[in-house]
């Protein structure tokens, strides 16, 4: 269990006249000599995409966000690394690519999975603001046009990125209102504030266990992150090739669409969380294609780093509050502030075969005990500590190998219920992915509207993505034909 998380991020806000402001000791790790990780925002839209308001809708929406979308990264004199404000020649960030034209309409979509791959391998120069669009005007099966954000992951993580879009987007049926983003916070409700732990003795040998089994989960957990973050790697499988270098992996991205009702479906019927199904099936399908491709791996020891926000905050937050100082009771809400959960993912057995739920309920049980233990703010504290006695590529050395060590990364992030416009653009689907962690597959999750669009980023050349995807879709059915035959848990 991983915890990244920037310290003291209103501090680079305090002073808006200053031109150079610190980056935070996140922003270093992800922009180091052995890691530099790339976000991919993609929008894809439902009429052909008219470029002519590209640089207005940059100049004054996009760039005042925050003056890192204007910033360069510099070393100053004494070595410490910081944001430094320039001017932003915006022709340099616009790319439009041209492809065949002898090709009929809604054929392009091998075109642009190519150009995707060929984008997440390349480097951002250093000399310009960390940040790229991509405007392809093809049509594919999904949309009349796609755009393409690629941002550098020290600008900001999925929830800050996510609330910038939205403050650029408005919604197509009422753009003077809001838009509706979904609560990841109601089970909140039922958890008990720490502090009421001591309120009276009673509380106190009631909760006793609790307390008794959260310090056993937090040397546990502990202990198994320091051991996955040097020397204990997962098993060579057909998810994980274990090639070990520091450069952009070439990764082929394709996603799929759930539906959301089939996902509220089985969580009605097990009584869990949406991100418990979530994670249910994308272990599932996970295991179904290492058995499909190799029987023996089925059963080897496979680790997944599931994303946790550590923000104390519900909801989307404007961008004005993000960078807010007067946020800082709430630990600051832009930047990087994250954690990595250790979940192993389940073996494969006849019985979980017949029965792949039981993946949902280990699912469950194994990301909320990791929750309930303290061993992410430790590990926080073990990273600050590397960083200050060893500096920051040390660190950053440290989350590499967490990395490689490790099968796969899952995150997810919210998207509005509503359709969303881009300058009278209808969006029509919208997803993400993560590209520049060691790992052979990268797993991201976004919810839109009344779908889930899971996207995946495979090696090249080592994991076969159609395989994989048609996987994936039997783990959806076979999730959902299981959780049929059940009677509805109150």
């Amino acid at each position: 269990m991983e915890k990244f998380e920037e310290e003291e991020e209103e501090e680079e806000e305090e002073e808006e006249e200053e031109e150079e402001r610190p980056v935070s000791p996140t922003g270093q790790y992800l922009n180091s000599s052995v890691l530099c990780i790339y976000i991919l925002g993609i929008l894809e839209s439902e009429i052909p995409i008219d470029d002519s308001q590209t640089i207005p809708l940059l100049t004054h929406l996009f760039l005042p966000i925050n003056t890192r979308f204007s910033s360069v990264m510099i070393k100053d004199k004494n070595g410490e690394k910081k944001w430094k404000q320039v001017e932003v020649k915006l022709e340099d960030h616009i790319k439009i690519p041209i492809f065949p034209t002898t090709k009929k309409s809604y054929e392009y979509d091998e075109d642009v999975e190519e150009y995707m791959s060929s984008i997440a391998l390349q480097h951002l120069p250093q000399n310009k603001p960390l940040w790229e669009i991509h405007i392809i005007k093809y049509p594919t099966k999904d949309a009349a046009g796609t755009l393409i954000f690629k941002l550098h992951h020290a600008l900001g993580d999925g929830y800050s990125l996510m609330g910038a879009l939205l403050s650029c987007l408005q919604r197509l049926d009422k753009p003077s209102l809001p838009f509706t983003i979904p609560s990841s916070s109601s089970s909140s409700s039922n958890q008990t504030p720490k502090s009421s732990i001591f309120s009276t003795k009673y509380s106190v040998f009631k909760r006793f266990p609790m307390i008794l089994s959260s310090a056993f989960s937090t040397v546990s957990d502990f202990g198994w992150s320091i051991l996955k973050s040097s020397i204990a790697e997962d098993d060579q499988t057909p998810v994980r090739s274990r090639n070990d270098d520091t450069k952009l992996r070439h990764v082929t991205i394709s996603n799929f669409s759930v539906s959301l009702d089939h996902i509220m479906e089985v969580k009605s019927k097990l009584g869990v969380s949406v991100n418990d199904v979530t994670g249910g099936i994308i272990f599932f399908g996970m295991r179904l294609y290492m058995q499909e491709m190799n029987q023996k791996s089925s059963k080897s020891q496979c680790t997944a780093l599931v994303l946790l926000n550590t923000r104390n905050i519900t909801g989307y937050k404007s961008v004005k509050e993000m960078v807010s100082n007067s946020n800082s009771s709430n630990g600051g809400a832009w930047g990087n502030k994250f954690a990595f959960l250790h979940v192993p993912i389940p073996e494969m057995s006849d019985a979980k075969f017949s029965n792949p739920l039981e993946f949902v309920w280990e699912a469950q049980r194994e990301i909320k005990r990791k929750r309930n233990s303290f061993a992410v703010p430790l590990t926080g504290m073990l990273l600050n500590a590397v960083n200050k006695l060893r500096g920051p590529e040390a660190a950053a050395r440290y989350i590499h190998s967490t990395l490689r060590n490790s099968s796969a990364t899952i995150s997810s992030v919210i998207g509005p219920m509503e359709q969303m416009a881009l300058a009278n653009h209808p969006i029509k689907g919208l997803y993400f992915m993560v590209v520049g962690p060691p790992e052979s597959l990268t797993i991201t999750v976004m919810s839109y509207r009344e779908e889930l669009r899971i996207a995946f980023g495979m090696e090249k050349g080592f994991i076969n993505p159609h395989k994989f995807e048609s996987c994936m879709q039997n783990s959806l059915e076979m999730m959902l034909a299981a959780a049929r035959k059940m009677p509805t848990k109150n």
